[in-house]
């Protein structure tokens, strides 16, 4: 973990400070900015400094760590000056509070139609629910939540109004049902792959020797699909659950930007907008962060799901 995060941290600082063409310094401070000024400039965002001293602080103050741990070292935004580790901080729990309602969503929706789909094959439940599949999974993200929005917002009125004013208390925002229609829009779509995957793992699970053998020591047909069969189809669901929850924490752009949540994925696409660079960088780090947590955790629940994977 540690090594991989060293190496994507290399990579994000000398693809956002060093490879983009013209003067950082220049961008910050505007085209008709005068020499001395562009000096200025250098100098109070350390671009005058070694290569070796500008990683450094690029590396230290994005460690959302209290200062005596890094001996204050901090990372500021380029568009307004404030530090870029305590705007993500505070942009994080609008993130977490969308990518949380919307996992548990549709894995409350995904898992049980697929097992549905796989216990009751070709029959009318299973039609439906392939149809349910292919439809969720051809809907655009942003496409799917301006309709969410138009119909049970514009002209049901049964959803509050969207946006989510930064520095909103996430908790009330939950109870005056804000998250509601975002979430959705988030859980239809990958509950519907989730569905796809949990069926075809269920069917192949299910044709397995152990199964059979299982049946055949009478087992009921229920112990025989959920504890058996279940659980070895699970695996790569598993998977897929740590890999897609932590993407989304690194900033759900697109759901954020429709519904107007103040989130991790707003605040970076803003930040490219102005060309924030540190800002930018920021979020990848926590995006990256995320991932390599959420791998090694998927590594941990594999080794209780699947015994196999403990002799290897």
């Amino acid at each position: 973990m540690i090594l991989v995060l060293w190496i994507i941290s290399l990579a994000t600082f000398f693809i956002f400070v060093k490879l983009p063409p013209g003067d950082p310094a220049r961008r910050l401070a505007g085209k008709g900015a005068s020499p001395e000024t562009l000096a200025i400039v250098r100098h109070n965002v350390g671009l005058d400094r070694p290569i070796w001293v500008q990683y450094s602080r690029f590396a230290k103050g994005l460690v959302p760590f209290p200062g005596w741990f890094l001996n204050e070292q901090v990372y500021y935004s380029w568009s307004n000056r404030v530090a870029v580790k305590d705007e993500i901080i505070r942009r994080f729990p609008y993130t977490a509070v969308l990518t949380i309602g919307a996992t548990i969503l549709w894995l409350a929706i995904g898992i049980p139609i697929g097992i549905l789909s796989a216990v009751k094959r070709r029959s009318v439940a299973d039609r439906s629910a392939m149809v349910f599949a292919l439809v969720g999974v051809s809907m655009p993200t942003f496409w799917l939540g301006l309709l969410l929005i138009f119909v049970f917002y514009y002209q049901l009125g049964w959803a509050p109004p969207t946006g989510i004013n930064i520095g909103a208390n996430w908790w009330d925002s939950i109870w005056q049902g804000k998250y509601i229609l975002a979430w959705i829009t988030l859980a239809v779509t990958s509950a519907a792959f989730y569905t796809r995957v949990v069926r075809s793992n269920m069917l192949e699970t299910m044709s397995e020797d152990y199964i059979r053998t299982a049946r055949a020591k009478g087992l009921s047909e229920r112990t025989v699909t959920y504890k058996h069969g279940l659980r070895a189809s699970l695996t790569p669901v598993v998977t897929m659950v740590g890999l897609d929850f932590a993407t989304l924490l690194g900033g759900a752009v697109i759901t954020e930007q429709v519904f107007s949540i103040p989130g991790l994925g707003v605040y970076a696409l803003n930040s490219l907008y102005l060309t924030d660079f540190p800002a930018v960088m920021g979020v990848t780090i926590v995006a990256a962060v995320f991932i390599v947590v959420a791998n090694l955790l998927v590594d941990i629940v594999y080794a209780f799901l699947d015994p196999r994977v403990r002799l290897t």
